[in-house]
């Protein structure tokens, strides 16, 4: 049964991403990926639920379960943050994200077919877990918005200002503006998420690297965040360094 609310999410997060392709191609600022994406967090919902459920904890307990959770922690901000600040069009970037993360769950072997419960690992892991992951969707999503920058940059300096594309690109400063929200909020989530992972009660056969890991991609964000408040940094340099930063974040999920 959660495998069916995985590929339903899995779907509507194709639609929605090919629907606003179509608009976006036809010059239309359509509201229906937001539609679709909102469908999409409704059964990754199902899932997790379900397969907390089955846990009797958080559902981050093998990769399929982290993959979901942050697709569910992207299309969650993206639908929170996005319509916020009238960039609609960040569905059209973020749908094949989290299209790609979802159909990687359902490759065999990534889920955990009959998935036992666990032992209880207490609320600073439980914690560490979530806060982190979900720190990770808002940090993916400013990376989206630092490519749709960086779509506009290029397509103004090329003078390419006739196409769908251009035309439904929200201006670069409120895209500027959104990425650095996203980047403060996502920092502020992996910081608790940090400090939580650190009060976790230890014991000598825990691995730790995926905590360091996390500490190294914590300090990459907050020091861009610390030379954009002091120095400053053009939209070019912030966004290749935001879409950088959540690519060697990637690295966290690679040690878990």
């Amino acid at each position: 049964m959660d495998r069916w609310f995985l590929i339903i999410a899995t779907l509507l997060a194709a639609i929605g991403g090919v629907w606003g392709m179509i608009s976006v191609h036809h010059g239309i600022r359509s509201r229906w990926t937001v539609l679709w994406m909102g469908a999409a967090v409704v059964c990754q919902l199902g899932f997790l639920s379900l397969r907390g459920h089955l846990r009797g904890a958080c559902p981050l307990q093998d990769i399929g379960e982290i993959l979901v959770f942050l697709a569910w922690a992207i299309t969650s901000i993206y639908l929170l943050i996005g319509p916020a600040y009238r960039i609609s069009l960040l569905g059209v970037f973020t749908a094949p994200l989290v299209f790609g993360l979802q159909a990687a769950a359902l490759i065999s072997g990534m889920l955990t077919a009959l998935p036992v419960r666990e032992l209880p690992t207490g609320v600073f892991h439980a914690l560490h877990s979530s806060l982190s992951v979900l720190a990770y969707g808002a940090l993916a999503v400013a990376g989206v918005a630092g490519i749709m920058f960086l779509v506009l940059d290029r397509q103004l300096k090329a003078h390419v200002m006739r196409s769908g594309l251009f035309r439904n690109l929200p201006p670069a400063h409120e895209l500027l503006v959104s990425l650095e929200r996203l980047l403060w909020l996502g920092t502020g989530l992996l910081t608790c998420g940090v400090v939580a992972g650190f009060l976790m009660p230890r014991t000598p056969q825990m691995q730790h690297t995926h905590l360091f890991l996390a500490l190294a991609v914590w300090a990459g964000y907050a020091g861009l965040l610390a030379v954009k408040a002091v120095r400053g940094l053009t939209g070019r340099k912030l966004a290749l360094s935001t879409v950088a930063m959540f690519i060697f974040s990637l690295l966290v999920f690679a040690r878990v």
